[in-house]
């Protein structure tokens, strides 16, 4: 075998490391445009322009109206690790900036040729500088106060990376999504992007601020769709505050919007996530705004949202990708629970609500013109009949275990044996399902009280007026139409109240007869050890038996049945990264769906208008109502407009 010829170690030329940098930092023309668009808006820009050529590798500007740079810095501005955003280790850890590392513009500046052009507000210097990145040559010119980076012929000093870009119009497409992603965040800031002389996009600056500004900027770059599909989400997790410092400043928020379930697509294309202003992919926060819909999204549907997580920059290490793409948590449990709680509690109120009905509700369609409004009762006749109680109308009805237990038409009193649930229908076949849980959770326990706040008549759900097919619920409301499609709905109902019992009486453990051992790695024996106490929580008991085995002695009893090690070995593997087990109550959840499946009313029962209205009203006051366990819909509007176009009224 020849022996390698030895090699000398030596410096590399500084012109080397900058190109070394710039493959790091800058993959393609979005690149650019992401790092000087942090530098715009540090600079306090409230207008940036964006003018792209061959989709960026021909000509990157970057426009701005930003506070400037001063004549003298301006050499420095484009030499390595040179920056005004950090200047001790301190600031590097407790970075507030879009930007901190310092080399941006110099790998720009080794891979193509940069011009600068700035002014700033003094007295001292009543015209604007330009400075050639390549030859250094400095010299005044006309300009407003604000700062023009030019980027011309990208990869002109590395023709090999050039060869990897895409097409113009693909490139294109980064470039404007890498500006949407910082409009996004900055709804105080207006952005316009042109592209070989034509307006692509532009958003103009949203005025005030908080979560109306944010709906105004998402409605603007992703349609008013988006925002017509969305609750708003704003959770603070303030443990001070909790503890009784009312002046504490606050740890964690998690505030922004997220789609509701209706919305998920089948991409994660519209998932926007921020840290402090900056978008980032980070997998703790996908995992646990993705958990979050676990209950509520049919398939492999993918949610849409817009999540921004603001904390202390201490508490947050921005340091860690060229691309500042990516950060690490110093507490990724405690992000991680915040994200999933705020989604869920957002997404828990149903849309049926009566405050959801109440900010929606307008006013109803004029009838074509020389044609009354048939399709609505006055409305004295229509309260006087709510208030007679007439059984064709329906009435509400606060105690919904009446009519699913106390019924002696109900299935729950045909129960075979103590203990067990039967299917709805006359003609059931299901068989029984042998849970105390779905019994105590459907037969006798009374309903939530009914909304006052709604006049009669104007339940958000509407009054039930018929049954179709023994399937779906017909109801109509202030809109129009109500399609509910009664087995789903119920099944919810069913399910949520059996969560809400097993939280209250937590989780039981049944010791196991023979503790079942297996061979752990070092990670898991530590995480065993250090986590006894959330695992008792969780209804586990999980210790060591030797050095490199663990033995699991005690499971959840609702999971008695499963796989101890296996169950044992995804807790812990969680437990590595995430606040508790998502694994034990995504089990338990799965075990209670099934539950509520078998125990809620099944097609072809025919219930009573009085029974209709007592779901429907149950519906209003259930939390995630508005799909089943599922993920499926359990009840759609139609509106009046929709229902004339079917019957070309008004044409």
């Amino acid at each position: 075998m020849l022996t390698p010829q030895r090699r000398p170690i030596r410096e590399l030329p500084d012109e080397l490391i900058s190109q070394i940098a710039a493959g790091e930092v800058v993959e393609r023309p979005a690149s650019v445009v992401r790092e000087l668009l942090d530098n715009a808006l540090d600079a306090g820009a409230s207008q940036i322009t964006v003018r792209l050529q061959a989709g960026g590798v021909r000509l990157i500007s970057v426009e701005d109206n930003g506070c400037g740079i001063l004549r003298s810095e301006l050499p420095t501005a484009l030499k390595r690790h040179a920056t005004s955003k950090i200047a001790s280790l301190a600031d590097l850890e407790s970075v507030g900036t879009m930007g901190f590392r310092g080399e941006a513009l110099a790998a720009i500046c080794s891979i193509a040729e940069v011009s600068l052009l700035t002014r700033v507000d003094t007295a001292d210097e009543p015209h604007g500088w330009l400075l050639d990145g390549r030859s250094g040559e400095l010299q005044p010119t006309a300009r407003n106060i604000g700062t023009t980076v030019e980027v011309r012929e990208l990869f002109f000093a590395t023709p090999a990376r050039r060869k990897f870009l895409k097409t113009d119009a693909t490139e294109l497409a980064h470039c404007v999504e890498a500006v949407r992603r910082h409009a996004l965040a900055h709804p105080e800031v207006g952005f316009a992007i042109w592209h070989e002389g034509k307006l692509v996009a532009k958003w103009r600056a949203v005025e005030g601020g908080g979560t109306g500004a944010l709906r105004q900027r998402l409605a603007d770059v992703l349609g008013e769709d988006f925002v017509a599909q969305a609750v708003a989400v704003d959770w603070p997790l303030d443990v001070a505050a909790e503890a009784g410092e009312a002046d504490a400043p606050r740890r964690l928020r998690v505030w922004g919007f997220a789609g509701v379930p209706d919305a998920a697509r089948s991409r994660s294309d519209w998932q926007f996530a921020y840290v402090n202003g900056r978008y980032v992919r980070d997998k703790v926060i996908t995992h646990a705004a993705r958990s979050a819909y676990e209950d509520v999204l049919h398939g492999h549907r993918q949610p849409v949202y817009a999540l921004f997580v603001s904390l202390d920059p201490t508490r947050v290490d921005v340091n860690v990708h060229p691309t500042k793409i990516e950060v690490r948590f110093r507490d990724s449990r405690e992000v991680h629970q915040g994200v999933r709680r705020a989604v869920e509690s957002a997404l828990a109120a149903p849309r049926s609500s009566a405050g959801a009905v109440a900010a929606n509700r307008q006013a109803a369609p004029a009838a074509p013109t020389g044609e009354p409004p048939a399709w609505q009762p006055p409305r004295d006749q229509q309260a006087l009949a709510w208030q007679r109680h007439e059984p064709e109308v329906g009435h509400r009805v606060s105690d919904l275990g009446a009519l699913w237990g106390a019924n002696p038409t109900s299935a729950w009193a045909g129960s075979a044996q103590p203990g067990a649930v039967a299917a709805y229908g006359p003609d059931a076949t299901l068989g029984t399902v042998d849970t105390a849980f779905v019994q105590s959770a459907t037969a006798g326990t009374p309903a939530p009280e009914t909304p006052h706040t709604l006049p009669d008549g104007e339940w958000p759900l509407g009054r039930a007026i018929a049954q179709l097919q023994g399937v779906y619920i017909l109801a109509e409301n202030t809109q129009g139409l109500v399609v509910v499609d009664m087995h789903a709905a119920h099944e919810r109902i069913v399910y949520e109240r059996l969560k809400q019992q097993l939280d209250d009486e937590q989780l039981a453990s049944q010791p196991l007869l023979i503790p079942a051992t297996f061979a752990a790695t070092p990670q898991e024996v530590a995480t065993a050890e250090d986590s006894a106490v959330v695992l008792a929580m969780l209804g586990l008991e999980v210790v060591p038996f030797s050095p490199k085995t663990l033995a699991v002695r005690a499971v959840p009893t609702t999971l008695a049945q499963g796989d101890p090690v296996e169950l044992a070995r995804s807790v812990l593997a969680e437990l590595t990264q995430h606040e508790a087990s998502t694994v034990v109550q995504r089990a338990r959840n799965e075990l209670l769906a099934t539950m509520a499946c078998h125990g809620a009313v099944r097609a072809n029962r025919r219930l009573t208008l009085d029974e209709m209205n007592a779901l429907l009203r149950q519906m209003e006051t259930t939390e995630r109502s508005d799909q089943c366990n599922h993920g499926r819909p359990t009840w759609r509007q139609v509106g009046m407009k929709e229902l004339d176009a079917l019957f070309l009224r008004g044409r």
